[in-house]
């Protein structure tokens, strides 16, 4: 029978990934598409990724796929080929390659059923997740950057804003994207004429976020092909300029990416800039926060001095 889960623990999965010198490709991708038998199509996936050692998550639904995973470069031809080819939905499949590779970024493959590929919280029946916004690339973006009169919306929770964004981009402060979903209409309800575009980190939110803004009756809504990752990576391909401030904030290990050379955030401890997220070495705790390396060293990976006293 075909290995369909994790046989090691986690612990010997990160000792072998660390001592181990394959350079991979750091990829994500996600598309909305009807999925009938979704243990069979988990399963699928799982039994190919675990045959070419790609790491990483995957989330399957009714409602498509969402997967950021690393793969082994000698492979990367053949995951692409087979994602294409395994159902017709996906065979144009956008796949966003990372800014950064070669960083052990996962431990393990871990490919889960979920009922929705982002939780939105959106009842209403009447709601057309189809009906997005319209996709802009590096120059359109950049064109409409320097329009004063188009509205940027971050569509990412506070801590993905603080260390990096376009320039004037509202934030829409929460932790959770169900939050900001009811948040942007009542901000933003004195602008349904204007342009508005909107971000993430690689597109999926947006996806369900300007649908959401369409259904409320906002006119003229854009959201950025492959988020801040597409931007980066087609202003790159065509020689754009980067207009994005700071640090891209990634869910795995590696935390953040680089975008620019501007530190924009600053240490929660001495208040100098810094940009490097950390979760607080007192398990009881394991805030998120960031830590300069000074205060790294000063507080012991601890966000206080009660939970380093507590260690």
């Amino acid at each position: 029978m075909s290995n369909l889960y994790n046989r090691y623990s986690k612990k010997e999965l990160k000792k072998n990934i660390l001592t181990n010198s394959t350079s991979c490709f750091i990829v994500s991708f996600y598309k909305y598409f009807p999925i009938k038998n979704i243990q069979e199509y988990r399963d699928q996936i799982y039994k190919k990724f675990y045959q070419y050692n790609v790491l990483g998550r995957v989330y399957i639904s009714s409602e498509g796929i969402n997967a950021q995973i690393s793969i082994p470069v000698k492979f990367y031809p053949l995951i692409k080929n087979f994602l294409h080819n395994f159902d017709p939905k996906l065979n144009n499949l956008f796949i966003n390659k990372s800014l950064n590779h070669d960083i052990k970024a996962f431990w393990v493959l871990s490919v889960k059923i979920k009922k929705n590929l982002v939780f939105d919280d959106i009842k209403n029946i009447e709601f057309n997740s189809k009906d997005i916004g319209i996709y802009i690339e590096s120059k359109e973006v950049n064109c409409m950057l320097n329009d004063r009169k188009t509205i940027f919306i971050d569509m990412r929770n506070s801590y993905e804003y603080e260390i990096g964004h376009f320039p004037n981009a509202i934030e829409i402060p929460s932790l959770t994207f169900r939050e900001q979903l009811k948040k942007v209409i009542k901000i933003m309800h004195n602008n349904k004429d204007k342009k508005i575009v909107m971000y993430c980190t690689g597109g999926i939110r947006c996806e369900k976020a300007t649908a959401w803004m369409r259904f409320n009756g906002f006119k003229y809504i854009y959201h950025i092909k492959g988020g801040i990752i597409g931007y980066v990576n087609d202003a790159k391909k065509n020689k754009q300029p980067i207009l994005f401030k700071g640090s891209n904030f990634v869910f795995d290990n590696r935390m953040s990416e680089k975008v620019s050379d501007e530190i924009i955030s600053f240490c929660k401890q001495c208040n100098k800039p810094s940009d490097r997220y950390v979760n607080c070495a007192f398990n009881s705790c394991h805030l998120l926060f960031i830590q300069c390396d000074n205060c790294t060293i000063n507080f012991k990976n601890c966000c206080s001095k009660d939970c380093m006293e507590h260690m």
